[in-house]
């Protein structure tokens, strides 16, 4: 049974190969010339039975309805960039990474400068009323950024990922105020400039956040405070903005918002002259990669329409097929369903790859005690119905400024919902920061050499710790005596570096336990096992039929020449 997509069922016979080993074996051969998910299982109509998949992949018998295996058909055009491929990924918090240059005032007076940069950041006076949480500017600029790529090539990354960095009147900058602007506390376009073209003589790129489904509330597009002066979409109805927005009395503020954030106006993505802004000519894709940008990331890319990614692709690929486009996805991005249809992010035509949620997700699990079975279907479950183009340029990663912190969350107490007065200046005990350490080690070798691109989010290499925002989002601490987990970092860059295997390479799993992951990489030229031991003891895994022991808490990893 083979049914595409939103289609009629089609049963195809299969043909009868012969008997091998008290097996019978049979076979088909289909040309599949459109593109998207079909979903299969096998009818055994002689006796009445069917062929389903069970949770790890594998068939099993059954009468009754059950779950097919998946097919994700993408166009064959469809390609990412090579460069990416093999990298690393470091994601900075523009504000909290490094001050190159010391400030002495800010450019807006409503935004609070933090000159101790061993505080906490402000996230008081209570949870009703936002007080001074995400006012406060630790003053971390490009010109930080810049003066620290040698510790960053040193680390062993070649891509940068920028949360935003345009003008806009909050520390996290995701309620954008003007998209053609470098925000005047980072500096300016011609550091912007000068950053990625220094970048690119090391071998980095950068890649942007895209904040494209709405903008700030305080923007020269809306300007509901007036900052911008008298017009503005909120003010003016003859204002060119004005049809980006969706203004109506049966919004609770009089106009459709993200989530309901007043402060967060939604915008209308259809609209023509919106999407010309974004995607035309010098529009604001344009003009960032014609000044050294390598690509962007799209902020909650569920909540734009299929055919506007679309049009944000073409605009990044005129650029060069080595432009990347990235989209935050939490999910399975083949077979998301969002906003009443199935989307189309991975099948050529979107975007080249996704932040990888699963991923993360089956990495913390395991290490804090999931079953290792269970983690290997997770894993695989991705492998399988992702297009190899998208899988490979996967954003793998432990921590997000949307996240805890992997230490804490790995070794601390669960947040639950807990308000951030408890989640404030929240430490991990001695005991429970060297146990944290101990799994950060695993979980840095996991990211590092699974399908994807492994990405640091900035700090995890010293170990910060922090629950959820704003405590995620701490300045950098330069001081920090804690180097462990970083030479661990350069050696699995270079890992990454020197075997094809972590560039495209195949994924298997060759044995797995309630504690223990035996998985291989194979490549064009070279094959790597890794070997992760979570338990408390030794543990003897076979490579090739040799005995390889693994200490407690601990792994290996095994390279030799591909057989392919």
């Amino acid at each position: 049974m083979l049914q595409k997509d939103g289609k009629p069922i089609e049963y195809h016979p299969m043909q009868f190969c012969g008997i091998e080993q008290d097996s019978c074996k049979f076979s088909i051969s289909l040309s599949l010339s459109d593109i998207g998910l079909y979903f299969y299982y096998f009818d055994l109509w002689k006796n009445y039975t069917k062929v389903f998949r069970d949770p790890f992949g594998n068939g099993y018998l059954g009468w009754e309805d059950g779950n097919s295996w998946q097919m994700t058909i993408y166009s064959k055009e469809f390609s990412t960039p090579d460069s990416f491929k093999g990298g690393v990924i470091y994601q900075i918090f523009p504000d909290r990474f490094f001050e190159g240059k010391e400030k002495t005032s800010m450019p807006f007076a409503d935004r609070i400068y933090r000159t101790d940069k061993h505080e906490e950041p402000y996230f008081w006076p209570n949870e009703t009323h936002e007080g001074y949480l995400n006012m406060d500017y630790f003053g971390g600029d490009l010109e930080g950024v810049r003066q620290k790529l040698p510790y960053l090539k040193n680390l062993g990354v070649n891509i940068i990922y920028f949360n935003p960095i345009f003008e806009a009147h909050s520390n996290h900058r995701y309620n954008t105020a003007d998209y053609m602007k470098i925000d005047p506390v980072l500096g300016t376009e011609d550091d912007f400039v000068r950053l990625c073209k220094e970048a690119k003589e090391v071998g980095i790129f950068i890649i942007l956040d895209g904040v494209f489904s709405h903008t700030g509330s305080d923007s020269r597009y809306f300007n509901r405070e007036s900052r911008y002066g008298s017009g503005g979409a909120y003010h003016d109805p003859y204002s060119p903005y004005r049809h980006w927005y969706d203004f109506s009395p049966n919004y609770a503020c009089g106009y459709r918002s993200w989530w309901g954030f007043e402060t967060l106006p939604e915008v209308n993505e259809h609209n023509p002259n919106y999407r010309q802004f974004i995607c035309g000519k010098n529009g604001v894709i344009d003009y960032w990669i014609q000044r050294g940008a390598s690509g962007f990331r799209l902020d909650v890319a569920d909540e734009l329409p299929d055919d506007f990614i679309e049009e944000i692709r073409q605009a990044i690929k005129q650029h060069g097929d080595d432009k990347y486009l990235l989209g935050e996805v939490w999910e399975d991005a083949t077979n998301k369903w969002s906003y009443g249809s199935r989307r189309t992010y991975l099948l050529g035509n979107g975007l080249d790859s996704v932040m990888n949620y699963p991923f993360r997700n089956a990495i913390l699990d395991f290490l804090k005690g999931a079953d290792g079975t269970e983690i290997a279907e997770q894993i695989m479950t991705i492998c399988e119905n992702y297009p190899a183009p998208a899988l490979h340029t996967l954003m793998n990663f432990l921590s997000t400024h949307d996240t805890e912190r992997a230490i804490t969350y790995l070794a601390g107490e669960p947040c639950n919902g807990r308000d951030r007065y408890w989640q404030s200046n929240r430490l991990l005990s001695h005991y429970q920061y060297e146990w944290g350490i101990s799994m950060m080690r695993l979980a840095f070798v996991m990211i590092f050499t699974l399908p994807g691109i492994p990405s640091i989010y900035y700090g995890d290499e010293i170990a910060m710790q922090g629950y959820r925002d704003p405590f995620n989002r701490w300045y950098f601490q330069w001081d920090c005596p804690e180097n462990r987990l970083k030479p661990l970092i350069q050696n699995l860059s270079q890992l990454r570096q020197q075997n094809d295997a972590f560039v495209d390479g195949t994924m298997e799993f060759v044995s797995v336990g309630k504690d223990f992951l035996h998985y291989r990489r194979t490549g064009r030229k070279s094959c790597a096992d890794i070997l992760i031991n979570r338990t408390h003891g030794i543990h003897t895994f076979y490579v090739n039929g040799t005995p390889v022991i693994v200490g407690a808490m601990s792994f290996k990893t095994e390279i030799h020449s591909s057989d392919k």
